[in-house]
């Protein structure tokens, strides 16, 4: 039986305008490892920074991988920059890793992207262009930047992340979309969690339970998004869409839960790539590779709102 995969973060390997709007754009080498694009807004002495942490997979600074073209970062990006609001958005590691011939899935663990995360964040705490230091994880990017933000960060932005330990979401996508394979993925999981490895797996959940992948695995699972989310003592806002196919309304609702006092946000038709969704499945899936949707404006008004007051 063949699966159509659209797990939530396990997939490792345009604005219609009239014309260009210019933005003070630098490059910025954070380390060897990330590489990413401040946009600078000019109309205000010390605007607030915004961090954007990227999802799953191979993702680069614009939101985009290979044969998913959307953009859905860079148009983030610039649309705070019209709200006088500056960003710093990078490339996942993976990426420079693909492009120079030096990935090699069995050495990725998840604390490598916490580590990413954090030297992003303290190459700019101490810069004094900004105001304020804020932190906007998205999808698998969520839980990295709840840990990154336990620290030296003003305020934290939720889009599209889990509110369970990984395993349990994958489990609750599987009752949906395969749920013959949900009870041998539970005991593949729970291997995986009292031993580290995991061998006995039905090859439909190769994508999940590769060998390759197992550490990558085991090192996410160590980490419960209710339990770091609990330990921000900064302001919080929480926000999904009602048509995202990756991440359900629940997930945003269990962060909500562990942080009664984060500000909440369901975004009406509003997809996993910031997009509006009013038609069918396929419509939505398509939304993943076309640069001519914009993202919602309903998104840039809740998060620049959140950012400036």
């Amino acid at each position: 039986m063949k699966i159509k995969w659209f797990l939530l973060f396990i997939l490792f390997f345009r604005i219609g305008i009239a014309q260009e709007k210019p933005f003070v754009s630098v490059d910025i080498s954070i380390n060897s490892k990330v590489e990413g694009t401040l946009l600078l807004p000019n109309k205000l002495e010390k605007p607030p920074l915004a961090i954007i942490i990227p999802g799953s997979g191979p993702i680069d600074r614009n939101g985009n991988q290979v044969d998913l073209n959307n953009n859905s970062y860079k148009y983030l990006a610039e649309g705070l920059y019209s709200k006088n609001i500056a960003s710093f958005r990078y490339d996942k590691r993976l990426v420079k890793q693909i492009a120079v011939g030096t990935f090699n899935e069995n050495d990725i663990l998840y604390e490598d992207f916490i580590e990413d995360a954090k030297a992003v964040r303290d190459h700019f705490i101490n810069d004094i262009r900004f105001s304020k230091i804020i932190i906007i994880g998205h999808s698998q990017g969520s839980l990295v930047g709840m840990i990154a933000a336990q620290e030296e960060v003003d305020k934290f932005i939720s889009i599209a992340g889990a509110g369970r330990e990984i395993d349990d979401v994958v489990i609750f996508q599987l009752e949906k979309q395969a749920p013959e394979l949900k009870d041998n993925a539970r005991q593949a999981f729970d291997d995986l969690r009292v031993n580290g490895v995991s061998r006995n797996f039905s090859p439909e959940l190769s994508a999940i339970f590769r060998p390759s992948l197992q550490s990558f695995m085991y090192s996410w699972m160590q980490y419960n998004p209710q339990t770091e989310i609990a330990k921000l003592d900064i302001p919080v806002l929480i926000i999904n869409g009602d048509a995202d196919i990756q991440v359900q309304v629940s997930e945003a609702e269990s962060l909500k839960t562990a942080k009664p006092n984060a500000q909440f946000k369901i975004i009406k038709n509003m997809n996993h790539v910031f997009k509006e969704i009013k038609g069918d499945l396929a419509e939505n899936q398509n939304s993943y590779n076309d640069t001519d949707i914009p993202i919602m404006p309903k998104l840039l008004k809740t998060i620049s709102s959140f950012i400036l007051n």
